[in-house]
């Protein structure tokens, strides 16, 4: 079992990357292109691909959150999987 010490610096680590990940998402809402690998996919190219990108993004995005809120509020929720 990993101590609080590890908890709150995987926490702090996925707490930076929300930011990151949101920001990526607003661009991707304003420029209609995200990046994927070492190109990118625009929203007038491919639509289909564009928006599954976008929710593919939003999830990573609660997800990433959720992480984080759990390890540095200790709220439990690794448990309950």
């Amino acid at each position: 079992m990993p101590g609080a010490n590890e908890d709150l610096f995987v926490g702090l680590v996925a707490l930076a990357l929300v930011p990151l990940i949101a920001l990526r998402l607003w661009r991707g809402f304003r420029d209609g292109r995200l990046p994927l690998y070492r190109s990118y996919v625009t929203r007038d190219v491919g639509a289909g691909k564009f928006g599954f990108l976008l929710v593919l993004h939003a999830l990573s995005l609660v997800l990433v959150a959720g992480v984080a809120a759990d390890l540095l509020f200790n709220l439990g929720l690794g448990e309950m999987l």
